[in-house]
């Protein structure tokens, strides 16, 4: 047993080197980062997703066949079943095999549901991809993407387990996670959204949780800007404190505020607060609307700019403005299964 396992590692070790000495190359060849390949360009021309709520993102842990079925009748704009780090070895094989029966069973609704697997270069990493590639699932998340060698390793996996059609998602969890987030961000069309883990962040900066997040507010703005700027969703880490509500509808507001879609959560007590928070508020719907109809009218009498509600508008302002619009709607729409 162990020298299959050592044997697997091996291939797998191969073939990140391949992927990684194959990006080296490029990088000569076109002096500087290119998104795609043409033939990567097939698979991920419509891949690109439209604006879906994330609000709330649960991780359910996939050795827990209750919490498996439990999910299907939650407020959770989004549920990450998950295969990784905290699922104990004993169980791997079993969770895997749970996630399968409950994706094809089906009854999330709506729901956006993600399979969290393990690392590329584990002892399950290969079989986990291989298992849900193809099972119905939304989006696939990989952990611990560090480069864009590590992104294009993770979609070269998925791709030959015959998932060429399934977004994905990855997990910025480390300090040279963030400092190469623009680099991840841009390494492929297949990535809708990306997924900061504060708990190992702060831990690996040897750094202390605070209220205000002091510590991690330049790694989250850092993750935000390479997100926004490749057109990605970003969602915020989780709060491990489950007692604590009040701290975290602080984090929430302060994510929100930063430029986050959502948050990551662990408990089913943290859905409410994390959807209020980044909910746009009827107020805000109202503005968004005045604001688009008030341009649309200046720009028709020759102007470029106009004031709504005592602030200064301008073209740019339609977009976020229209975004807050279909956003709304679109949660108003989830949350009608929720009732």
């Amino acid at each position: 047993m162990k020298h299959n396992v050592t044997l697997k590692k091996n291939h797998v070790q191969h073939f990140i080197s391949y992927i990684r000495h194959k990006i080296y190359v490029d990088r000569q060849k076109n002096a500087g980062y290119s998104n795609f390949t043409s033939e990567n360009q097939k698979t991920t021309t419509d891949m690109k997703q439209h604006i879906r709520p994330r609000r709330s993102m649960l991780y359910v842990p996939g050795c827990n066949e209750h919490y498996l079925n439990r999910a299907r009748s939650l407020a959770a704009d989004a549920v990450i079943l998950d295969l990784g780090d905290p699922i104990l070895v004993d169980v791997k094989m079993q969770s895997r095999q749970n996630v399968v029966d409950a994706v094809k069973q089906g009854g999330y609704g709506q729901r956006e549901v993600i399979i969290r697997v393990n690392d590329l270069d584990s002892e399950w990493g290969l079989d986990d991809i291989n298992a849900v590639a193809n099972i119905g699932a939304d989006a696939i998340l990989f952990p611990n993407i560090e480069s864009k060698a590590d992104v294009l390793a993770a979609q070269q996996a998925l791709d030959v387990a015959g998932g060429s059609h399934m977004p994905m998602m990855v997990m910025i969890e480390s300090p040279l996670a963030v400092l190469n987030a623009q680099e991840i961000a841009a390494a492929s069309d297949r990535i809708t959204c990306m997924v900061i883990a504060t708990s190992d962040l702060i831990t690996q900066l040897h750094a202390r949780y605070t209220p205000e997040r002091t510590a991690i507010v330049t790694s989250l703005s850092l993750v935000v800007l390479a997100a926004r700027a490749y057109g990605r969703s970003v969602v915020d880490g989780i709060a491990s404190d489950l007692k604590n509500m009040h701290a975290f509808e602080f984090a929430c507001r302060l994510g929100r505020d930063l430029g986050f879609d959502g948050k990551s959560i662990i408990h089913p007590a943290q859905i409410a607060y994390s959807n209020d928070a980044y909910t746009p508020k009827p107020a805000e719907v109202n503005n968004a609307r005045e604001v688009i109809k008030a341009l649309k009218e200046a720009q028709a009498a020759g102007k470029g700019t106009v004031v709504v509600n005592d602030k200064f508008v301008e073209n740019h302002h339609i977009a976020a403005a229209e975004r807050t619009i279909q956003l709304s709607e679109m949660i108003e729409e989830l949350e009608e299964e929720f009732i």
